[in-house]
């Protein structure tokens, strides 16, 4: 299949599609942007004239079904990608969904079990793209003994002061986000990346904002959480503590801290810095990152070398995409209950 054009079908073109995914693909030789269907026909239309898409369709069941791409790329809000994914598969349709992967876990397992029926098939969930950057040479650092034993990592995200003004969005809304709270799902997802996946979850949640008004006007009552604070075990033995929060004003930056018993690395999520010391040392020195072991955004170029048999996917595979849709139901049963959650659930 090397040498066949691959055609890629969009179903739901908002922000993160029209931003990275349709131009990623347009950048790639002997790849097609085959087809279009967003939420309502007119806005098909924009996206497919703005970018040179063929082919409009009035809904996802259409695009799917018809022989026109060979590969689906989902960009819809999360209730949709349980429905979308299978629909996809049974068509015999490559996937790349974004994230988040689901509504829970069991709509996750459902899509991995689907995707496992049919091995030929390429199946992809959006990655995290935080610290692709500082990725390999975090691994390295910890594989080569720099940190020692790892024995402590603590993650602090915030988006500033309340904002009691902000209007309700899909974010806010239960129903299209299921269990997904801000950015847990996909900091845990890096945390997998970097030293490995938790044995158990303890959580405590606030909803400081009751309610927002939506785009008609309307008051919106809001269940998901905007501050959270989580104790983990994890599996190479560290505790980690992740704060994510949007309403801690004049918090840290955004920072991970890996602790180990000789040495400590601070990654810089947004000013994408890295920083170490070793015992004896008196503080922090930045660590330059090789250019042969920096990350980049490569996402539709991973998924369409998979199509052609060139490559694995890595980021994110769908047994990834679960096992972050477990921490996020465990989160929720946390707090729910005041237990601790071991995991895998």
């Amino acid at each position: 299949m090397s040498d066949d054009v691959i055609s890629i079908g969009f179903v739901g073109a908002g922000g993160n599609t029209t931003k990275r995914h349709i131009p990623g693909f347009q950048a790639i030789d002997g790849v097609e942007l085959g087809s279009v269907a967003n939420r309502t026909r007119e806005s098909s239309q924009r996206v497919a004239d703005e970018f040179g898409i063929s082919t409009v369709y009035d809904g996802w069941q259409d695009l799917i079904a018809a022989d026109d791409t060979d590969a689906i790329c989902i960009g819809t809000w999360p209730n949709m990608h349980h429905t979308l994914v299978l629909a996809a598969l049974d068509a015999g349709k490559h996937v790349l969904c974004e994230a988040r992967m689901a509504m829970d876990s069991a709509e996750a397992w459902d899509m991995l079990a689907a995707g496992q029926e049919q091995p030929d098939l390429v199946k992809q969930v959006v990655p995290a793209p935080f610290t692709l950057w500082a990725d390999k040479t975090v691994k390295e650092l910890i594989t080569n003994g720099f940190t020692g034993n790892l024995l402590s990592v603590d993650v602090a995200l915030s988006k500033g002061f309340i904002d009691h003004d902000a209007p309700f969005t899909w974010r806010d809304d239960r129903d299209v986000s299921g269990n997904n709270v801000m950015w847990t799902g996909i900091f845990y997802e890096v945390l997998m990346g970097l030293i490995g996946p938790a044995t158990s979850v303890q959580a405590l949640t606030t909803t400081n904002v009751k309610w927002r008004q939506d785009d008609q006007g309307e008051r919106q009552y809001i269940t998901i959480p905007d501050h959270v604070e989580l104790l983990c075990e994890m599996a190479a033995g560290p505790v980690a503590h992740m704060r994510v929060s949007t309403v801690t004003g004049l918090a840290p930056e955004d920072t991970i801290w890996i602790y180990g018993a000789e040495g400590t690395l601070r990654i810089d999520i947004h000013g994408q810095k890295l920083y170490g010391a070793r015992r004896g040392d008196s503080e922090l020195s930045e660590i330059t990152v090789r250019p042969e072991m920096g990350g980049n955004w490569r996402v539709e170029e991973e998924f369409v070398n998979a199509i052609r048999g060139v490559e694995e996917v890595t980021h994110t595979t769908f047994e990834d995409g679960v096992r972050y849709m477990e921490f996020t139901d465990a989160i929720l049963q946390s707090s729910q209950s005041g237990k601790k959650i071991p995991l895998p659930l």
